[in-house]
């Protein structure tokens, strides 16, 4: 069945500013891509990520030299070996699978696997900054049940204790982005046993990671950017103890749910994560917490405006998608 694309640029700005290791931003910049048979629309986000060489127009790019191919009635199956993983092939898949729910009348998770949809307790994270600024936003976030607290490298230490200082009774994954060295892991890791961090998140950059192989370690660690698809799971295995799943960079919800599915067969447990966009890129995730032992989709709480209708949290809890706003 011939099918119709329309892509969109979309700037979504942040509440504030987003700041990791590697730089601070304001906005959320975001691809759409709708598919549409007729009667039928299905709807995808997704970010374009620099750091894994992507760009907004490339993305764009990718995603209009598959127009042909979809007036052609390419499927979902199909998308899978004809662009890598990565936002553009993700932005299509899950755009596809909305599509598909609205076709058949029965919900994406019920296709996916899943009766039903419990609602989520997500993190809510707290961007790296002075240890004096993150004592700050510690204390405002300080009933949150689950913080997400990102770091930066030299001086972690001091942050990471001024962060439980300011929320003493909250649950703390910390999130270093690649930003610490070899030299800096003994104390960093000490720090985050003293401040009863429940996991750690990509301590070292990736290809430097292979350091952590048989690497005592008081805190759990999970991989991010050195995970993207089930291909990298086997080399992974006698690094970390978790994986974040993030559909951006495994290409889409499918790859996603088999890569989730693997990694906890293999032992490993499981994060569901995301870059920072609205709720039509958290919904499909949403799945993906159904599988995760944390979770980690707070994007639209980020945003000073969300696209409506959107996804609801009361407080740290997320509620499933309706129809409206996908799958």
């Amino acid at each position: 069945m011939s099918i119709e694309l329309c892509v969109a640029v979309e700037a979504f700005p942040i509440a504030g500013r987003f700041v990791i290791a590697r730089g601070a931003k304001t906005e959320a910049l975001v691809v759409e891509v709708i598919l549409a048979d007729g009667p039928h629309r299905g709807r995808g986000e997704c970010v374009p990520y620099a750091r894994y060489g992507e760009s907004v127009e490339g993305v764009v790019a990718a995603v209009e030299s598959l127009r042909p191919a979809l007036a052609a009635g390419l499927d979902r199956a199909a998308l899978q070996g004809l662009l890598p993983p990565g936002a553009a092939r993700n932005a299509l898949d899950c755009a596809f699978w909305d599509l598909e729910a609205k076709r058949s009348g029965f919900p994406a998770h019920r296709a996916a696997g899943f009766e039903g949809l419990s609602p989520l307790l997500t993190a809510l994270t707290v961007s790296v900054g002075t240890p004096q600024e993150m004592f700050a936003a510690a204390e405002r976030a300080a009933d949150w049940p689950l913080l997400k607290v990102k770091l930066a490298g030299p001086g972690d230490a001091e942050r990471l204790k001024a962060v439980r200082a300011g929320a003493p009774r909250a649950r703390l994954i910390v999130d270093a982005n690649e930003a610490w060295s070899l030299a800096e892991l003994a104390e960093n890791f000490e720090a985050c046993a003293i401040a009863n961090v429940a996991l750690i998140e990509q301590p070292l950059p990736v290809g430097a990671d292979t350091a952590l192989a048989g690497l005592a370690h008081p805190v759990p660690i999970c991989a991010d950017e050195s995970v993207h698809t089930r291909e990298d799971l086997a080399a992974l295995r006698d690094r970390y103890d978790a994986v974040n799943v993030k559909l951006d960079k495994t290409g889409g919800l499918t790859e996603a749910l088999a890569l989730s599915r693997e990694a906890r067969a293999l032992g490993f447990q499981i994060m569901a994560g995301c870059m920072v966009g609205t709720s039509l890129a958290m919904a499909p995730a949403t799945l993906i917490g159904q599988l995760a032992d944390y979770v980690d989709l707070d994007g639209p709480l980020l945003l000073a405006r969300d696209r409506t209708p959107g996804l609801v949290y009361e407080g740290a809890v997320m509620l499933p998608p309706t129809a409206e706003v996908w799958g």
